[in-house]
């Protein structure tokens, strides 16, 4: 059932994307500008409150200049173990409801370990960017986070209608509603509605090495960033610990297209709630084509792989041990000074992992943009 879905998911992703390539218009060779991977961080549940260093961007400014960057990532999560899937497949016919203790109880007399996570989450990101030098520059970001049922259940269960893909135990509950629940080896938790609004979580500070290599087509980078947990430990919003995080890019620009590659090792310091998460190195690599449709328009390709963040001490599920995989579709846009994206992220292979469809809106004003050459 959920290699039908995502086989004909990523049949859907590859079709969109050969459509928009084909229909592309030439564009000069000395219009425009490449701004390198979409800044895109890891919004599921299952690790979003580690530090997770963004991909390197590409964009160039002059020394003693600024940037300032602003993200906004929204994201759908459904994910939950075969037994509870099955279990809220076979309510369907009943019809929706809240998830209540009637319902929680029949998930925990369940077999084994299982899990539902139903949310939708909103961070915010505001990042300063400084050039100390012609190849050094710092940033700070400052995040915020809100978590709530949402909005989007009605639209993803329409989509998976209309391609055939499973109702994956959807419509047994209320849409735009928060469900919780951890029944894993290591906790028991459930809540039946956010246990916070959102606030404020940690801000990160970095610093950044870029430089030519074998000519200004090929660039080398490398960033250091840590997290700090100013607040201490919060529910949902702060794991009270100090994460740091290495990342080394290789980007490749020609007039029109542009090839990257970012590999990151972070220093997970671990996690207490809503479930224990050990200190380990989380690795991550993306991977990413840009594409100049227009003078001021781009289109961009990324797949992200990262490592989960639980271990066997944990759970034994390998829904919760797999590796993250998604894939990042999106548009930029450049006008005075002001650079426009937006992009959509969808799960692969491992679905119950990550979020369903995450979106991304992000403003930066550059006002020293310079072109390379």
């Amino acid at each position: 059932m959920h290699t039908d879905a995502k086989s004909r998911s990523r049949t859907v992703t590859a079709i969109f994307c050969l459509a928009l390539l084909a229909t592309s218009p030439m564009v000069s060779a000395q219009q425009g500008h490449l701004y390198g991977l979409l800044r895109v961080r890891d919004l599921t549940p299952f690790g979003f409150l580690r530090l997770d260093m963004r991909p390197a961007h590409a964009v160039s400014i002059d020394p003693g200049s600024w940037a300032i960057e602003t993200e906004l990532g929204y994201q759908n999560t459904w994910a939950l173990s075969q037994e509870v899937e099955r279990y809220l497949v076979s309510r369907e016919s009943e019809g929706r409801r809240e998830l209540g203790q009637a319902e929680l109880q029949a998930i925990r007399d369940l077999p084994g370990e299982n899990y539902l996570v139903d949310l939708e989450s909103a961070v915010l990101d505001l990042t300063l960017h400084y050039k100390f030098t012609r190849d050094v520059s710092g940033y700070v970001t400052a995040n915020a986070v809100s978590y709530g049922g949402g909005f989007l259940d009605s639209t993803i269960e329409g989509f998976h209608d209309a391609f055939g893909f499973s109702s994956f135990g959807r419509p047994a509950l209320s849409r735009n509603d928060t469900n919780l629940i951890l029944d894993l080896k290591s906790t028991q938790q459930a809540y039946f509605e956010a246990p916070t609004s959102g606030g404020l979580s940690d801000p990160t500070i970095g610093i950044r090495y870029t430089t030519p290599l074998l000519g200004e087509r090929w660039r080398v980078g490398l960033e250091s960033a840590v997290k700090l947990p100013l607040a201490g430990r919060r529910l949902l919003l702060s794991t009270g610990r100090t994460d740091f995080g290495v990342q080394a890019s290789l980007q490749r620009q020609g007039n029109v297209h542009g090839l990257y590659v970012n590999a990151a090792a972070v220093y997970y310091a671990g996690a207490s709630e809503p479930a224990p998460q050990e200190s380990q190195i989380v690795p991550t690599l993306i991977v990413g084509y840009e594409y100049r449709w227009t003078e001021r328009t781009n289109i961009n390709l990324q797949g992200y792989i990262s490592k989960s963040v639980y271990s066997h001490k944990t759970t034994d599920l390998d829904e919760l041990l797999s590796e993250k995989y998604q894939v990042t579709l999106g548009l930029r846009h450049m006008r005075n000074n002001v650079l426009y994206t937006f992009g959509v992220t969808e799960n692969l292979q491992n679905i119950n992992n990550t979020p369903d469809i995450g979106f991304q809106l992000g403003v930066a004003f550059i006002p020293h943009i310079r072109s390379r050459g």
